[in-house]
């Protein structure tokens, strides 16, 4: 199976769209053509992963946290990024697009809560994850470029595919000497029957869709408009925050301990009384800690928290609850690997097995 059908299936799991955007997803490093028949998934790609990864010979790596995330000067050997390319592993991140999304990261801390009602502690800010392309093609090649466009990942709107709309007009143009027009002469006015036709293209395909005008259009030159579509307001967000079933402090601690498979958790804040609403946001969600106060959760469940933010909960009545960052994170790999493999029979997907939080508890 080609990459970029995976990165399709990942598209829809965890729409890089949703990504905050200080972060970096979606394919960091390969070839979408490359043929892709095993998967690692991992939150960290470390040495110990990339042995790994190449012990299962597998050609792509999914690690929930960017294997790049700041700008690379220079790409040299030893490195693990010069390693991935040399041996030909593709590297793909979702990280905060698997947080937002439903299903995702949060989704499984509220799962392990037992979320009644959930919301964002955050909601998304309207975004646009749409542009609507715009071009002008004679009449006899409309369909041979619409069916490039459609192809390229243009035209879906909900359960639709191949959705245009097409306008008869007339266009105008007067080519140079060097020009050699595909209706008409150059240097003449000339007056064109077009039809402007008008398709969806979701953010991550401009580029595929560019590139399919460019190749399908009969004109040298193709005059089209790209217009960045407004985004209605989404019930989506990052975090989660809802009711939970009236439950002792230290035996909710206990259950949150015991699902997410961990020998200890750090917790600030009271340890007795009743909890009967609970936040969570996995990885390091502190500037998150005033939504959850604000919405008066009793308990925070996240994966780590700076001190003083700790003591800020701890006076407000929250208990806070770090399982540590990537412990607060990687059952969702387990999530992530069963959805993709009923997606992606055909593809093995494997779980790292070195892959586990730097800090231990001694």
């Amino acid at each position: 199976m080609q990459l970029r059908q995976i990165v399709d299936v990942l598209e829809e799991i965890a729409p890089t769209h949703l990504a905050e955007s200080w972060d970096n997803v979606g394919l960091l490093v390969g070839d979408p053509s490359q043929n892709i028949q095993r998967v690692v998934l991992t939150i960290d790609y470390t040495s110990a992963v990339a042995e790994e990864t190449i012990a299962l010979d597998c050609q792509l790596v999914i690690a929930y946290h960017p294997p790049i995330f700041n700008p690379i000067k220079r790409l040299v050997a030893g490195g693990l990024i010069f390693d991935a390319v040399r041996r030909g592993i593709s590297l793909y991140s979702p990280h905060t697009a698997l947080d937002i999304a439903t299903g995702g990261t949060n989704d499984m801390l509220a799962d392990v809560l037992g979320l009644i009602d959930r919301q964002p502690l955050r909601r998304l800010e309207p975004r646009s994850r749409h542009y609507k392309l715009v071009t002008f093609v004679p009449a006899a090649h409309v369909d041979a470029v619409s069916q490039a466009l459609f192809n390229a990942g243009c035209g879906q709107i909900g359960d639709y595919s191949q959705c245009s709309y097409r306008s008869n007009g007339t266009g105008t143009f007067f080519g140079n000497a060097q020009t050699n027009p595909t209706v008409g002469q150059s240097g003449q006015l000339e007056h064109v029957d077009e039809i402007r036709l008008e398709l969806l293209v979701p953010i991550h395909h401009i580029h595929a869709a560019l590139s399919a005008l460019m190749q399908s259009h009969p004109y040298e030159t193709p005059a089209y408009d790209l217009v960045q579509l407004a985004e209605v307001s989404t019930e989506l967000g990052m975090g989660r925050i809802g009711a939970i079933k009236p439950l002792p402090r230290r035996q909710l601690i206990e259950h949150i301990r015991r699902e997410l498979a961990v020998d200890h958790l750090l917790v600030a804040g009271p340890l007795d009384g009743q909890a009967t609403s609970a936040a969570c946001c996995a990885g390091a969600c502190g500037n998150l800690l005033d939504a959850a106060i604000a919405q008066r959760a009793d308990v925070y469940l996240t994966g780590e928290m700076r001190h003083h933010d700790a003591l800020k909960a701890a006076a407000s009545g929250m208990t806070v609850v770090c399982a540590l960052h990537s412990n607060s994170e990687r059952r969702v790999l387990k999530r992530l690997a069963d959805r993709l493999h009923n997606l992606l029979p055909d593809v093995q997907f494997h779980q790292s097995k070195t892959d586990h939080d730097p800090f231990t508890i001694v």
